[in-house]
């Protein structure tokens, strides 16, 4: 490994001693407030190509094992646990849209989403819960954590996929189905509406062309 400076050695084993990702912050408040972005930078290029990474996840620090190599530790067959729609469409508008409330949510999607929904995207640790709304009610706000990043490996929001990248990856079909459904549930709801409509009228018709009865008393 090439020798690298005492400040980025310093970095270097506040990193490793870490019980979690750092932000660059963090770690000059323990390195006597030093100004330690160079040295971080510093300690990347360092560990590059190697089998452990200096990454940034959201702002925070963290070694990794080298992407190509992770295969390699994984001495279990991970139980993946998939998403339901609802789930990623949320994940996706919180992700795209953030900070957004329930109610905006549900007004990008067509649908209510139920709370349960918002519950497990929160135990899994990918949102969390980013204040209140200043408008009448407050309502409370969502947005993703770092360790939503961090998963996906983004160092930022924006490295998240555009539109066409999630075309051409079938990752909308979720969502264009879901519109295709809501779209359908409307056409069928108006035409319910519509056929009732005609029916009432029709029978207001029929009330109006009917003979009106003769009380005892009124024929000449």
């Amino acid at each position: 490994m090439t020798q690298v400076s005492d400040l980025a050695r310093a970095v270097e084993a506040c990193l490793f001693a870490a019980e979690e990702p750092l932000t660059a912050e963090a770690i000059s408040a323990h390195l006597g407030d030093a100004d330690v972005r160079a040295a971080l930078a510093e300690l990347q290029a360092a560990y590059a190509g190697r089998g452990v990474v200096l990454v940034e996840r959201g702002k925070r620090w963290q070694f990794q094992t080298a992407p190509d190599l992770a295969h390699l530790l994984r001495r279990e067959k991970e139980q993946v646990r998939k998403l339901s729609r609802a789930a990623t469409e949320v994940l996706a508008i919180i992700a795209y849209h953030e900070p957004v409330s329930r109610a905006e949510i549900e007004s990008i999607r067509g649908v209510q989403t139920s709370p349960g929904t918002l519950d497990v995207l929160m135990e899994a640790g990918w949102v969390r819960a980013a204040g209140r709304r200043e408008v009448p009610g407050r309502p409370v706000i969502y947005a993703t954590t770092p360790d939503f990043l961090s998963h996906f490996g983004l160092e930022s929001r924006k490295d998240l996929p555009g539109l066409d990248e999630l075309k051409a990856a079938g990752l909308l079909d979720p969502v264009d189905d879901a519109y295709e459904d809501m779209v359908a549930q409307k056409e069928e709801q108006l035409a319910a509406e519509e056929a009732a409509a005609a029916a009432a009228a029709a029978e207001g018709d029929a009330g109006d062309h009917e003979e009106p009865l003769e009380m005892p008393g009124d024929s000449a």
